[in-house]
């Protein structure tokens, strides 16, 4: 109203234009609608403002809903980049994440033209743009030619030559680099403060969300490893066999930890090498592959050092000693733990993973306890084991005795000893034969006797006490270290005692120097043993079936009643005895 009155007084003065109070009164009429314009502009001004803030809001918005939507880290990264390109109006977004390990920033996410380069293109701190603003934590803005920046580095796989500007924002959380993230234009852009304000919004949520993510896979981690452990401890609690648990062992660690081939690999003292007891890997080339020496190749070091080792890729480890093998079974990092009691190590437990992989402090803590379980676990196997074998001691103990009594009494029947003294001595060495089983089942892991050292002791004792002075015997025991049970050891041996006796006593009864081979075969079905010697011929005619040699009727009565086998004795470039029996032969103590 004032306003109109104001005007219409105006009008009234101005046709008077001689009127002093007209130009005072236009003076003040442009004066306030100077203040109008000015409250227009103010108002567009704040108007402009406040949509700034709504579309940062939205944008931040529409931040939280990808990082708390994604399915998981990297799903959430590539969402997070199509997103930034969109609320900042720019053409490219690429999102580095910092990997402490190898203290590089590794690319994670990209838009589509870059995609195809995630996970490929790596920096060092301080290289490179974006190396800068993760070293420094500062954010860059170049306006235009980014790529002549002295801090530029160029990358031809994702087109860094087309684009004028970037914005390059750290993503920090507690003063702790987490990685960057870049958008670009490919026309020149001068990059506002709120623009600034806005993208460093978005790394400080990106920045959340992927320390939550580490939390996350942290506690899965956990999880996984505290279901291994309690699958580990009830395996080790079940009643299975020592061979069924390590079995069991090893496909429990490399289901629940993700690994490509588990290995339980116990120490043979006599030979100080490793021996594979249980694995999953199908390889044979793994499975075959020569048994290694304590304190050679990394599981070697790891019993001889009694720490762990681990291996980014045993392909290309000096000390690893089979990188063929490892090669065709897709064998990459392993960690080799050593199996520990009462601070002796008895073995060792190797883990590989077919990608490069980086054993963390709480992983090789999860697979030492599993290690210490493991070790209790075959004590334990090994105790029952003897536990079992003094249980029933005494009862074989009176079969081996009964054994005894059935030979002395062939000997009263087909008697030709000259002396008592013969007899006596005869007896003897067939009692110090079944002897050997025992001393040998002493020694071994578990209710089993190896034939090869049965037959290298049979061979030095006989030697020893049946070789005259002046003669001289060559001996040799070739074949695979075949383990039998307690009751065909027995029969074994004692087979192998007369064999190995009639040879020396009757072969070489004329002879200054001889030699004896003992051959040890063996397939899926049957065992061979072959005892060969160059002495005196059989007689012509030699007819096993109608001998009355003691020695040879022992060696029958044991290999075709108790092996359930056949017993051939030939002349073929020497005397050829051979004796054939099942593997599976049931026999009773």
């Amino acid at each position: 109203m004032r306003s109109l009155l104001f005007k219409r007084r105006l009008r009234a003065l101005q046709q008077r234009s001689d009127d002093p109070d007209i130009q005072i009164l236009q003076a003040e009429l442009d004066s306030r609608e100077r203040q109008l314009h000015e409250s227009h502009l103010l108002i567009d001004q704040l108007r402009a403002e406040l949509e700034e803030k709504g579309g940062e809001a939205e944008a931040l918005r529409r931040i939280g809903e990808a990082t708390g939507s994604a399915i998981d880290l990297e799903e959430m990264l590539k969402v997070i980049a199509d997103v930034a390109v969109q609320v900042t109006g720019t053409d490219s977004c690429q999102v580095y994440i910092y990997d402490s390990t190898h203290d590089e920033l590794v690319l994670r996410a990209a838009d589509p033209t870059a995609q195809n380069m995630v996970g490929k293109i790596r920096l060092k701190l301080g290289e490179g743009i974006t190396g800068w603003v993760a070293r420094e934590r500062k954010h860059v803005a170049v306006i235009r030619k980014a790529y002549a920046d002295h801090r530029f580095k160029y990358f031809s796989e994702i087109h860094e030559d087309e684009y004028e500007s970037i914005l390059s924002v750290p993503l920090v959380m507690k003063q702790q680099i987490l990685g960057v993230i870049n958008v670009r234009t490919r026309q020149p852009r001068e990059y506002t403060k709120h623009q600034v304000r806005l993208l460093s919004g978005i790394a400080s949520q990106v920045a959340g969300a992927i320390q939550q993510s580490e939390r996350r896979k942290q506690l899965e981690t956990t999880a996984v490893q505290l279901r291994t452990l309690s699958a580990v401890s009830e395996a080790i609690t079940s009643n299975l066999y020592l061979e069924e648990l390590l079995q069991l062992f090893v496909a429990v660690i490399a289901q629940t930890l993700g690994y490509k081939i588990c290995t339980v690999m116990l120490v043979n003292e006599e030979n100080q090498e490793l021996i594979i007891k249980a694995t999953q890997s199908e390889s044979s080339d793994y499975r075959k592959k020569p048994n290694p020496k304590i304190g050679e190749s990394i599981a070697g070091r790891a019993v001889a050092e009694g720490k762990v080792i681990t291996v980014l890729d045993v392909k290309n480890e000096r000390d690893y000693g089979f990188p063929d093998v490892a090669q065709k079974a897709g064998l990459c990092s392993m960690a080799s733990v050593p199996l520990m009691v009462h601070n002796r190590v008895i073995g060792v437990l190797n883990c590989y993973t077919d990608k490069p992989h980086i054993f963390s402090k709480e992983e090789i803590a999860i697979l030492r306890a599993m290690g210490t379980q493991a070790a209790l676990a075959i004590e334990h196997a090994k105790l029952m084991v003897r536990a079992a074998v003094i249980q029933e001691m005494h009862h074989r103990v009176k079969n081996n005795l009964q054994q005894i009594a059935s030979l002395v009494r062939l000997q009263s029947h087909y008697s030709q000893y000259k002396t008592v003294e013969e007899a006596l001595n005869d007896t003897l060495k067939r009692i110090l034969a079944i002897a050997a089983v025992h001393e040998l089942l002493s020694r071994d892991d578990l209710d089993a006797v190896s034939v090869r050292k049965l037959a290298e002791q049979i061979l030095t004792a006989t030697k020893q006490s049946v070789v005259h002075p002046g003669k001289t015997v060559h001996s040799k025991v070739e074949g695979n270290d075949l383990m039998l049970p307690l009751a065909q050891a027995t029969r074994v041996a004692l087979v192998l005692n007369e064999l190995i006796q009639n040879a020396i006593e009757h072969g070489f009864r004329s002879l200054d120097e001889g030699r004896i081979h003992v051959h040890i075969i063996e397939d899926e079905k049957e065992v061979r043993l072959v005892v060969i010697n160059d002495g005196e011929p059989l007689p012509d005619h030699f007819d096993l079936a109608k001998t009355n040699t003691l020695g040879l009727r022992i060696v029958q009565d044991l290999v075709c009643g108790g092996l359930k086998g056949q017993f051939s004795l030939v002349n073929d470039n020497g005397i050829v005895a051979t004796v054939v029996f099942p593997r599976d032969t049931n026999t009773t103590d």
